[in-house]
């Protein structure tokens, strides 16, 4: 990949350098290698834009004539272009040249924590370089890069350094998605900075909108977190996310729509991280005689768009990891991990020797590889405490894993070991130890927003990890923008209104299904997401008879497992679950795997049912959910069906009153389906 990337680079730019300027006005074509993705970019007036969508094929009324194709728009006329301290990139811009892929570029690469194993791509590259008039710009130029794939487009800028000016600072983008104002959409408004609970927000954990207009306002007035999901009627569907955020750039999000349908690109806000660092980003340039990449100089993130006819291409897409590269290499084999967790239903007084023993022990119990222990261990537990407990792990052959608080000073959040991870002499300190005690990875919380200076932490958090073999799990947190790619040692983020609100609201409990039936369209379609869920208490508390009530049925909570994709899932299950549940609810989780070889789309609609299946090595797992409030009648054909053993597979369903958990053989009918009647807020599991 990356000398894939230095030989295009560099024969852009040769192409650049050697050419005369082009038309003032033209507009490329560039299709995906099916042909059935179209990516159109127009230069005009000084200005670079583009529109997007896909291609159908219309079939021909006579014998002997040739199919014709029609456009489909999905994304349409929108601006490209780049703010900087040295130029305005947006504007008054001269196309110096511009060269296209004369072939599919094509990749394979191994993915160990994400909804695909083994993925192979194929796109198509087109580039474009181009100047400003100011001559005060120190000699800078911009280049657009764009990649076309099937169902997917994602572009990203580059600076090339050609006169004296090595550095500039980006203040903004002029990126933008136009989409018809009659388009619906399921997004999360980016919150205020700097309030919450001890001042933690923004952390992605706000509400979204669903299928409502996408003009509506945000609830801030700041616009939406991605990723966005967006729905054109009968035309299909459109995610739009960023990817390719590393310490050298700020994390971004989506404008509010002007009254025309235009999202724009967004920057930080001035109050995230306590008011301190730039809302923009510093570049180094690339000098024109290197070819850049990811982690060099001179590069922006990569703007994402996935599109197409049903929400098949959205589920499945990778292209969150597809453009960017792994910025190390793992110092040891990272897995996948089941953990026990005593703080989502017990709260912070389980954080105490003797609890942490008995979750120890139900981690054992139930053959899992680990076991969070959560916020409050350095204050009520102690080092020796935790060290007498890593032993006891080590004889109970389950792996620990130990919260940490992020902050250094950008909050007020005041739980323990708080300046143990911001800062990396004090943090490689505090790895070698948990290294030395065999310690599987942390989960590090309270993070401080979306502005550059925050990505440097992000990223010297997981490089310092890495060299001590540890896995990183984030809580109160930005989305991860292919960081499953980018750090080997990532494991996954919150970034989300996660579980612990359950035990917080009744009302969360009453809307559970609802959301849980909307993330594996939006929140889970380009990242890893730690929501810690698969409740089977009926109350959420650690006494049987106090504490909210959980709404959906066991078998729903069991098919959460399959559908929320994470390589380390911290479950909510407690030490009663082994005696109280049905010992065929305990056998699904003792073996559900929580890394993927394969997912699959089947059917669903965000917020009101989703049916899809994953594979783990030869084996599937297939999850129906119906968050609706009525009873849903689901057909699966047998296509779907030919990868479960028909002797071994078994059917996990909630019975015909959606009460009465029930194991039984799988049975397909004379046609090879299956047809299943799932009551409001309940589930069916296959495997």
């Amino acid at each position: 990949m990356k000398t894939r990337v230095k030989l295009s680079f560099i024969i852009y730019y040769l192409l650049f350098i050697i050419s005369p300027c082009v038309s003032a006005q033209q507009t490329t074509r560039v299709l995906s290698p099916d042909k059935l993705t179209y990516l159109d970019v127009k230069f005009a007036d000084g200005q670079l834009s583009y529109s997007a969508g896909y291609r159908t094929v219309v079939k021909a009324k006579k014998k002997g004539v040739k199919a014709d194709t029609l456009d489909v728009p999905m994304i349409l006329d929108s601006p490209l272009g780049v703010y900087t301290n040295v130029a305005d990139f947006s504007k008054n811009l001269t196309l110096i040249q511009d060269s296209q892929s004369d072939e599919p570029v094509k990749q394979t690469y191994h993915l160990r924590q994400g909804k695909q194993s083994v993925i192979t791509t194929e796109n198509n590259d087109y580039n474009v370089l181009l100047s400003t008039p100011q001559r005060r710009n120190g000699g800078v130029q911009m280049a657009v890069h764009f990649r076309v794939f099937n169902n997917n487009i994602a572009y990203c800028y580059s600076f090339i350094q050609t006169g004296e000016t090595g550095a500039i600072v980006v203040t903004g983008e002029a990126s933008g998605f136009r989409l018809p104002t009659d388009a619906t959409a399921f997004i999360c408004p980016q919150s205020d900075p700097m309030i919450g609970w001890k001042r933690t927000k923004p952390s992605y954990e706000e509400g979204y909108i669903w299928d409502e207009p996408i003009t509506k306002r945000s609830n801030y007035g700041h616009g939406w977190t991605f990723p966005c999901l967006f729905h054109e009627g009968d035309k299909g569907w459109v995610l739009i996310s960023e990817t390719g955020v590393s310490g050298s750039y700020c994390g971004s999000h989506l404008s509010d729509a002007t009254p025309d349908g235009l999202f724009t690109i967004a920057f930080p806000m001035e109050g995230e991280n306590n008011g301190f660092g730039s809302t923009g980003a510093q570049l180094g340039l690339a000098d024109a005689k290197i070819s850049p990449n990811a982690d060099q100089a001179g590069v922006t993130p990569w703007r994402t768009i996935t599109f197409g006819p049903t929400l098949k291409p959205i589920v499945e897409t990778t292209i969150a990891w597809d453009v960017v590269e792994p910025l190390y290499e793992p110092s040891i084999d990272y897995k996948g991990s089941r953990n026990t967790w005593s703080w989502i239903l017990w709260q912070d007084p389980s954080i105490n020797y003797d609890d942490q023993v008995k979750f120890i022990d139900l981690a054992a119990a139930l053959g899992w590889e680990g076991c969070l222990i959560d916020g409050g261990w350095y204050e009520n537990i102690g080092r020796e405490g935790m060290e007498r407990l890593f032993a006891y792990c080590k004889q109970k052959g389950v792996r620990p894993w130990v919260w940490y608080n992020s902050n250094g000073a950008w909050n007020d959040a005041p739980q323990c070991a708080r300046q143990a991870m911001h800062n990396p002499i004090v943090r490689k300190k505090e790895m070698k130890w948990l290294r030395d005690n065999g310690v599987a990875g942390i989960k590090v919380d309270f993070f401080a927003g979306d502005k550059q200076e925050t990505m440097r932490v992000y990223e010297g958090l997981l490089s310092d990890a890495n060299d001590y073999g540890i896995q990183v799990i984030c809580h109160g947190c930005t989305l991860p923008r292919g960081w499953e790619r980018m750090y080997p040692n990532y494991c996954s983020s919150e970034a989300v209104l996660a579980s612990e609100n359950l035990y917080f609201s009744q009302d969360f409990c009453n809307m559970e299904a609802r959301h849980a039936c909307l993330h594996p369209f939006v929140r889970n379609t380009t990242a890893s997401m730690e929501y810690g869920g698969t409740v089977l208490q009926k109350r959420l508390h650690k006494e049987p008879n106090k504490g909210n009530t959980r709404r959906t049925s066991d078998i729903f909570e069991l098919a959460t497992a399959i559908v929320f994709q994470s390589s380390g899932q911290n479950f909510a299950l407690t030490p009663r679950n082994l005696t109280e549940q049905p010992q065929f609810e305990l056998d699904f989780m003792r073996q559900v795997p929580t890394t993927w070889d394969e997912t699959c789309f089947l059917d669903g609609y965000p917020g009101k049912y989703v049916v899809m299946a994953r594979r783990n090595g030869n084996r599937w797992y297939l999850a129906a959910m119906n968050a609706e409030p009525a009873a849903k009648t689901i057909t699966i054909e047998p296509g779907v069906l030919s990868g479960f053993a028909a002797d071994k597979a078994v059917l996990l369903t909630d019975g015909a009153d959606g009460q009465t958990p029930q194991q039984q053989p799988l049975k397909l009918d004379k046609k090879g389906r299956l047809t299943l009647t799932l009551q409001p807020q309940c589930a069916a599991v296959i495997y």
